[in-house]
């Protein structure tokens, strides 16, 4: 039998030029692998883990059950926890406990509380009560609260009214005192005065005193200027004085001949003068 040495070398060629490549996906294989393990994915294949891998691995896979033991997550095993990291998720999980017993939020192991930490908690629900019933929330429990603790809720209701019906809110008028009464239409007489010069909310003519009315007039009177200046819709022109008629016409005439003039604007030609039409022409031309 002939050998062909020729071809034997040719496959030895080939052979060598793809070994890179080889050892190349390999290693890309080997990586993915070591990331799967590293992520707890069932594609791992623990087999092919080196000892160093699966040293790498096994501290990854601690770290991630310390996480989410303080995480609180079900998937936690405890079992596997260094006897500092037990102690400290001991303390972080007791700590976080008086936290929620504490803000009232759940969960909460009151059995798990010290003494002291038992009053606390049962003062800050007792706080929380009183800010209840002081904002007329509907879990507040009047039962719960001492006769002094009632006596400051109501206190405060009171004041809480009187300010409301002062500041024009949802009020109880018949709550109020006679110096409490007085005080709120006070107020309101105040806010209806602003208004009316402002012109802004409701505004009662009616109740105004005389230096009052005489304020809201001129406060009107310059509004309905602007407004006219602008050519909002708000305008009445009715109002205006000759002389104020005839300013704002000077000043609209002057606009027109300007937007004429710069072919920019609304212009409207047949309200120019011979004159500025002479100008408008030579300027055209």
């Amino acid at each position: 039998m002939k050998f062909n040495l020729s071809k034997y070398r040719w496959t030895q060629l080939a052979c060598l030029s793809l070994w890179p490549a080889l050892l190349c996906a390999q290693s890309s294989d080997l990586s993915q692998n070591l990331a799967d393990c590293k992520s707890g994915w069932e594609s791992c294949d623990r087999s092919r883990l080196s000892e160093s891998e699966s040293a790498d691995v096994a501290r990854s896979e601690h770290r991630v059950n310390v996480a989410n033991c303080r995480n609180g997550y079900d998937s936690c095993d405890r079992s596997k926890l260094t006897e500092p990291e037990a102690i400290a998720l001991a303390v972080a999980d007791h700590r976080q406990n008086v936290s929620n017993c504490k803000n009232g939020t759940t969960p909460c192991d009151r059995s798990r509380l010290t003494k002291s930490e038992a009053r606390e908690s049962s003062m800050a629900e007792q706080q929380r009560t009183i800010g209840d019933c002081q904002n007329s929330y509907s879990v507040c429990d009047r039962s719960k609260l001492t006769p002094p603790e009632l006596m400051g809720v109501d206190s405060a209701l009171r004041r809480y009214n009187v300010i409301n019906c002062e500041s024009g809110w949802h009020c109880d008028r018949s709550l109020l005192t006679a110096s409490e009464a007085a005080d709120v239409n006070r107020a309101e007489h105040q806010r209806n005065a602003e208004n009316c010069q402002s012109g802004r909310g409701k505004c009662d003519h009616s109740i105004l005193t005389g230096p009052e009315a005489r304020q809201t007039a001129i406060a009107e009177h310059q509004r309905n200027i602007a407004a006219c200046k602008a050519g909002e819709e708000t305008c009445n022109y009715s109002n205006l004085t000759p002389r104020e008629t005839k300013m704002l016409a000077d000043a609209e005439h002057k606009r027109n001949y300007t937007a004429c003039l710069k072919d920019h604007g609304y212009c409207d030609r047949s309200r120019l003068t011979a004159e500025e039409t002479r100008s408008l022409q030579a300027k055209e031309n």
